[in-house]
């Protein structure tokens, strides 16, 4: 992965990680420390109970600050005091079942949010670029066959779904308004989804309710067993993220919406993803359908990601058979007792990323 990331770039960068004490905020938040970045975290409090953000000990490595992003003055008092080069906006609702039950939290945090993060940059001085983390339900989903590209329209049928579509209508609006300037600030977004890995303790999200009914030994309660999504382990779009602002620190015109996701074949029915899980786990995983009726959900779901590919030489570096044996081995070293920082990081070191 050495040729996807250059450390030299991140070394004593300073950074500015909103959504760090998350499942895939932790996840960057340790990379970026392994290369030598001056990582500062902006987030709520824990969204998990546990977390990967606990249990792998990401606070030992950076500072932390805790705030909401819906509070405009907190996260602009925030980058006016670690003054950083480059943000990754990550702090989100993230859940597209709460969003049926929390819509006003879910547009506050989701497009509101946004909003306050990109004002508290229009403000500072220093940062050159910024990155807004969406994900790849921003689309209209018109339950086709091929992979969604960036131009396609943005849409959205539940809460969470159209607010990351509003995400990315205002960051193309911003991006147009008030970082158009070469000299200024870059704003580009980067649309992915169905990240697999360990230390994710989501709620109704497949692989953590996988896993905490294995460590339990109970069956898991399945939604959905024929819905395709496009899943890959969470250093895959990591990688795209730290490419992607190391690209328009030097290039403005590539400041634009980019996609990142696995490669066709790796979009894989949700029933296949736990059979997978199931020969991989030492002891049975045992599963069942769950009756409805549940929220609408897309069926069919998947991402090209051919523009990343050709202009950013990017490309998915951990396969999916790899991924799942990753992840089934954190939980499984988890349960062991092991540590789970240690774990974590050696885990980046087998996929190139340090």
């Amino acid at each position: 992965m050495a040729d996807l990331v250059n450390p030299g770039f991140w070394r004593g960068r300073r950074v500015l990680v909103t959504g760090h004490t998350g499942f895939k905020g932790s996840w960057l938040s340790l990379w970026l420390q392994s290369l030598g970045a001056e990582v500062t975290g902006f987030s709520n409090g824990l969204p998990t109970q546990p977390s990967l953000y606990e249990l792998a000990r990401v606070e030992e490595g950076m500072e932390s600050t805790e705030g909401d992003v819906r509070d405009a003055e907190a996260i602009a008092r925030a980058i006016a005091d670690c003054e950083p080069e480059v943000v990754f906006h990550m702090a989100a609702q993230p859940l597209v079942r709460r969003s049926f039950a929390e819509p006003r939290a879910t547009y506050e945090t989701n497009v509101m949010g946004t909003v306050n993060v990109f004002e508290a940059v229009r403000g500072s001085n220093g940062v050159r670029a910024v990155v807004n983390v969406t994900s790849d339900k921003c689309y209209e989903n018109r339950e086709w066959d091929w992979g969604y590209r960036e131009n396609e329209p943005m849409g959205g049928h539940d809460p969470y779904s159209s607010s990351k579509g509003a995400a990315e209508l205002v960051t193309s609006a911003y991006r147009r308004s008030f970082f158009s300037d070469p000299d200024g600030p870059r704003l580009a977004s980067a649309r992915a989804g169905n990240v697999i890995g360990g230390g994710d303790w989501g709620e109704d999200r497949l692989v953590p309710d996988v896993m905490r009914a294995a460590l339990a030994g109970r069956a898991v309660r399945i939604r959905n067993p024929n819905s395709i999504r496009p899943w890959q382990h969470v250093v895959n779009p990591l990688s795209g993220y730290l490419a992607l602002a190391e690209v328009i620190w030097d290039s403005p015109d590539e400041a634009e919406g980019w996609n990142f996701g696995p490669v066709d074949d790796e979009a894989r029915p949700v029933g296949w993803l736990i059979e997978r899980l199931a020969e991989i786990w030492p002891e049975r995983i045992r599963w069942t359908v769950e009756d409805g009726p549940h929220p609408h959900e897309a069926h069919y779901l998947k991402l090209d990601s051919s523009l990343a590919r050709t202009r950013l030489g990017w490309r998915a570096p951990v396969p999916l058979d790899t991924a799942l044996a990753e992840t089934a081995a954190w939980y499984r070293e988890l349960e062991a007792g092991a540590d789970m920082r240690a774990l974590t990081l050696a885990q980046l070191k087998r996929f190139g990323a340090v």
